[in-house]
């Protein structure tokens, strides 16, 4: 869920933190990913840049600045809304886990999410049994979901599911196109899409990805790279009313209030 040339002009982003945020952390992200380093600031104060990389008690968040800025962005698996659902979730009878075909096999499938982002729907496929591989080839929403994933790990509750989720590194499309048909079990796609309801109230988590990552423009040949590795299906997630992606006809869909799922299916998922 990126462009693979993110803005690295230094006054698109800064690294910061809170006067309880981790230094040496901040100075290694700062080094890696090639953004300046603030120092201890208040997101509200800062003017000249528009979203901090943001250290603080809680871990890594993507902060917009300024005063009236929504609240900060994280990868969070252990409480909120992630917390809530994996107590009180639906099961295989969740949107997701029906798209990639759990109510269908007892099967431990091994699911590529090639466009990670938050780690949400990989974490609910975790969850309920998969093996998930997670890439996310812009650097900065990566090293949110590195944060979040080792705070998972020390969470008693957690610790299982994210013990069957693998950050990789690199861009999903170059390692789709060098690994051989049948690599994986499923594949699962929620690309960025053009927003163009100006209109609309964005979700926080959409405005600031929007700052940070932009469109994914290669969306059709992701799914092509993806139909000629996955062994089930692909599954390629997106806005209701959406157009499907440029390509073949989805199999079938599944629908919710907001999104449906695309199923691409290429053989029957086995019965366990």
């Amino acid at each position: 869920m990126a462009s693979p040339h993110p803005d690295h002009s230094s006054d698109s982003l800064a690294i910061a933190r809170s006067p309880l945020g981790d230094h040496s952390r901040a100075v290694e992200l700062s080094e890696r990913l090639g953004f300046p380093y603030l120092g201890v600031v208040r997101p509200r104060d800062i003017s000249d840049v528009p979203v901090l990389l943001f250290l603080d008690e809680q871990g890594l968040c993507l902060q917009l600045t300024g005063k009236g800025a929504p609240g900060p962005v994280r990868v969070e698996f252990v409480s909120g809304k992630m917390g809530y659902r994996r107590e009180h979730g639906g099961g295989a009878g969740q949107l997701v886990a029906r798209a990639v075909g759990l109510q269908k096999t007892k099967a431990r499938l091994n699911v590529l999410d090639a466009t990670a982002g938050l780690g949400q729907d990989a974490f609910v496929l975790a969850s309920l049994g998969c093996e998930v591989t997670l890439f996310e080839r812009n650097p900065v929403i990566h090293a949110l979901l590195e944060d979040g994933l080792a705070r998972a790990a020390l969470n008693v509750e957690c610790a299982p599911i994210v013990a069957r989720m693998t950050l990789a590194a690199g861009s999903s499309i170059d390692w789709l196109h060098q690994a051989d048909g049948g690599s994986v079990d499923v594949v699962y796609l929620d690309p960025m899409f053009p927003h163009r309801d100006k209109s609309a109230r964005v979700k926080k988590e959409m405005e600031v990805f929007r700052q940070i990552v932009g469109d994914d423009e290669d969306a059709s040949e992701l799914l092509e790279a993806a139909m000629k590795v996955a062994t089930y299906r692909v599954v390629v997630k997106r806005p209701r009313k959406a157009p499907a992606i440029e390509g073949p006809e989805p199999s079938t869909r599944v629908e919710g209030k907001s999104s449906r799922y695309d199923i691409y299916a290429i053989k029957a998922l086995p019965a366990a």
